[in-house]
């Protein structure tokens, strides 16, 4: 079963539908209980990440996610904001991130080679995927995602990093550790190949 971690953030309708057009069990959590019988979580974000925090540590399930998550080893798929929250922090808030994958958000103006660059980095991209990065395989013609977001997540360790893109420098735009997976992009907002990476998650 396919849950999506319903915080108050996030485009949670565009998920469910995903799924229910490939036919693939789908449910929606907004407390504890409805965590139950998740063998994979998706956990969406917009916005601002120390407001996203805010959200998801007064939401109630923060203490069994990492249970769920770290303890048990149950996959999740953190999008946009939610991809940042997996980092210990973030350029953009004072609060700590979840920490599941080692690594610190950035803004794009804090590093010289892009210091310049319209913000946010706003449209259509191609992604490049690392070798044997389990969330892009089955797409012959390549990955193209939309993105809209003024901040990346910088790995600690570079095995960490499952994608690159390029806005004005070459950044992470996917990460994954173990059982913990990140998408910078929207995947419910690109079509055929949004559709594939999702997909791909659910048949982990």
């Amino acid at each position: 079963m396919i849950t999506i971690i319903d915080y108050g953030l996030g485009n949670i309708q565009a998920f469910v539908n995903v799924y229910k057009r490939l036919h693939i069990p789908v449910t929606v959590a907004k407390n504890n209980d409805q965590l139950v019988g998740a063998s994979k979580l998706i956990l969406p974000g917009v916005g601002a990440f120390d407001h996203a925090m805010q959200r998801l540590n007064a939401s109630g399930m923060r203490q069994t996610l990492d249970d769920m998550i770290i303890g048990q080893g149950i996959p999740v798929l953190g999008i946009c904001v939610g991809m940042q929250m997996l980092a210990d922090s973030s350029d953009e808030g004072v609060l700590p991130g979840l920490g599941w994958i080692p690594g610190r958000v950035r803004n794009f103006h804090s590093m010289n080679e892009s210091s310049e660059l319209a913000l946010p980095h706003m449209g259509w991209n191609d992604v490049l995927p690392t070798p044997g990065s389990p969330l892009f395989h089955g797409q012959q013609d390549g990955w193209l995602f939309y993105f809209l977001h003024s901040y990346f997540f910088e790995c600690a360790e570079p095995e960490h990093i499952a994608a690159t893109a390029t806005y004005g420098i070459g950044f992470s735009c996917s990460v994954a550790s173990k059982n913990v997976y990140g998408v910078q992009f929207h995947p419910e907002k690109s079509h055929h190949c949004g559709v594939a990476l999702l997909k791909n998650f659910a048949e982990l």
